[in-house]
């Protein structure tokens, strides 16, 4: 549906598929970053308290999406936290972003799987036929 901006997980073999769709690129890519988090966990159960901000480069928008998460996931894994909060800026193939979340607490976030990185299978990002951008690829877990 036109004007519908969501992330949804898509089959692939014994990873996920994580898919964002926005109105904009920059919403796609939140979206597959919402995506990804809720591959962890519950996103109702992430706290937005602590701010943090991610720049990356890559040279086209389909490698940007994979080290747009794969940032994500080096600092989840680093600061041992998980975001449910994105704020993404695109100029051309550049990333800036504010995300937010919280200190991972296994008791209260049952983590079910550990990322390990985005990869490019089904990596795909571009403007659908509706109007919307798409941004997707599979992730290793």
């Amino acid at each position: 549906m036109p004007g519908t901006v969501y992330w949804e997980h898509f089959p692939h073999q014994a990873d996920v598929g994580v898919r964002g769709l926005g109105e904009t690129l920059e919403q796609a890519f939140e979206q597959a970053a919402l995506a990804m988090t809720a591959a962890i966990t519950d996103l109702d159960t992430v706290i937005p308290r602590e701010a943090l901000k991610i720049s990356c480069s890559a040279p086209n928008v389909e490698l940007l999406l994979a080290e747009w998460l794969n940032s994500l996931i080096f600092e989840m894994a680093t600061r041992n936290m998980l975001f449910s909060r994105f704020e993404v800026h695109l100029e051309g193939n550049h990333l800036e972003a504010n995300v937010r979340g919280e200190a991972l607490d296994v008791a209260r976030h049952h983590p079910a799987v550990e990322i390990k990185g985005a990869t490019y299978t089904a990596l795909k990002v571009g403007q659908q036929p509706d109007g919307r951008w798409l941004a997707q690829c599979v992730v290793d877990v």
